[in-house]
This record gives C-alpha cells, structure tokens and sequence, in this order.
C-alpha cells in the first residue's frame, strides 16, 4: 500500500491524553541536560504556535469546497489543540521545578500572536493573508513530520523517563498521521509553486533560530546549574542518536523544493498508527471514550 492510500483511509481525530509529570526530573533524558532541554524547546514554543495553527485553520474552514478535506482539517484543528495543551503542561512543569520559561514564552507570543496574528483586512486582502500563512503552516508541518518520524525511531532516547517520552511519542505519531493536511489545504486554496518556496525559505531560519535560542535560553536558566549550551555537545549528542543529525535535517530541506513533492513521502503512516495504539496515554484516553 503506497503512503498515499495509507494516508486516505485514516480519520484523524484528538485524543484526550493526560500525562502526569509531577516526577519529572529536571534532566529526563539521564545525564543529559543539552539533550534534555533541546526538547524541551517543544514546550515553549509549539503551545504558542500550535494555538495559531488551530485559529488559522479556523478562519481557513469556510474556503474550504472539498468535504474530505474539510473533515481532514478539523481533525487536524482537534489534534493540534491537544499538542498544545500537553505541551503547555510541560511548560507548566519547568516552571514548578524553578525554570522561568516565561521571558521566551512572552517573545513566542509576540511572533504568533503580533507578527503572525490577524490584520484589519477583509475581502480578497483578508483571504490572501490567510492563505500566506497556511503556506507557512505547510512548510513547518514538513519539519514536523521528520521530526516526528526520527523521534519514533530514535531507540537512543528508550531510556529517557516513560511518561515524557509517551507525550513526544504520541505527538510524533499524530505530526506523522497529520502530515499532509496543511500541504493539501495550500494546494487547495492556492498551490502556486512559488509561493511554497518562499514559505521553505522563511520557515527553515526561523526554526533554527528557535532551536537554538530555546536551549541555549533553557540551558542558562537551569536552576541546577547546568553548562551552557554547546555545538560540541549537540554533535555528540547526534552521534549517539539522541538528537538528529545536522546532516539529516539539512538532506531534508532538499525534497520539499521538488514540484512533485507530497508529505507523505516522509514518514510511515503505519509506524505512526501503531505507536498509537500501545502509547500509554492514547490508550487510556480512547478507553475512557
């Protein structure tokens, strides 16, 4: 079965996970503090933007002509709201622990909520600005999913601690079950080969500046006193399959710029659907149902 038909015969849907992090050691990847908060750079900034991605998304609904589609991106709208509550919590739980996540927060909030946010546009001009950030929407999602397939195979990071391990596991899984969604609702509204690109071109600098300020930000917030953050530990890190490799995310700019690309050519459907289906929090919030 190609990833293609795979994708066609899953309805998305949220599922209503609860993770309970009040074990949590500051370093739940053990011994591992740059690994650790290189993670944990998902905490503070995805809650922000995934809470943009739902109200886009929103806004985007009613632009939508196809009814499969249409279904697609409200289980989309569902699954993403749910990521940025577990991730919240986590966020939640740094601070208890005496992280002051707060400072990075506050500039994630200006990016999604100012920068990216709603204008005083109607007509044609209000549609455009939509369709302009759904084209960024698509090209994260790319990331997303790499990220979530690499996150699902990374058997290095089995010994972190189980429960948050359970939520970037989960979250993997749904980024890879979802991951056509954003590209297809682009497609749909607009498509234009050029307009992809700039969105590729905008989105790559911005994620690594992200990654590489939050864990520097986290590093130097630790409350434990950890070292500060440094290129020679993420290669290290790398080389042990606990971080990707900045060779692996460079190989994957390259296939999002083909005129033939599709996501699903990234990551497996049935791996994602799997993981599903033994992930502790998905199981009890689908026999809670």
């Amino acid at each position: 079965m190609s990833a293609e038909s795979e994708q066609e015969q899953i309805v998305l849907h949220p599922r209503d996970v609860k993770f309970d992090l009040a074990d949590l050691p500051m370093h739940w990847v053990p011994g591992e503090p740059q690994v650790t908060h290189t993670m944990n750079v998902l905490h503070i900034t995805l809650p922000e933007g995934e809470r943009w991605f739902v109200d886009l998304f929103k806004q985007a609904v009613p632009l939508i002509k196809d009814d499969r589609l249409r279904e697609d991106v409200l289980g989309f709208i569902g699954q993403e709201a749910m990521h940025a509550e577990a991730h919240a919590g986590a966020a939640d739980h740094l601070d208890h622990k005496g992280l002051d996540t707060g400072p990075f927060v506050r500039q994630m909030e200006w990016i999604f909520r100012k920068l990216l946010g709603d204008r005083d546009l109607t007509g044609r001009a209000r549609e455009e600005w939509i369709v302009e950030r759904v084209g960024l929407v698509a090209a994260i999602e790319h990331y997303t999913a790499f990220l979530g397939q690499w996150v699902l195979d990374a058997r290095a990071l089995d010994g972190a601690d189980p429960t948050m391990l359970d939520l970037l596991r989960w979250h993997a899984a749904e980024e890879v079950e979802h991951r056509s969604v954003a590209f297809e609702l682009f497609q749909h509204l607009d498509g234009r080969y050029s307009r992809r690109v700039r969105a590729m071109f905008v989105v790559t600098p911005v994620l690594a500046w992200a990654f590489v300020r939050g864990t520097r930000f986290l590093m130097r917030n630790d409350p434990t006193g950890a070292k500060k953050a440094s290129w020679r530990e993420f290669r290290r890190a790398s080389k042990l399959g606990l971080l990707p490799t900045g060779r692996s995310l460079l190989r994957e700019i390259r296939p999002y710029f083909k005129p033939s690309y599709h996501p699903s050519q990234t990551g497996s459907t049935e791996q994602a659907v799997a993981y599903l289906a033994s992930s502790p929090a998905a199981r009890a919030a689908e026999s809670a149902h």
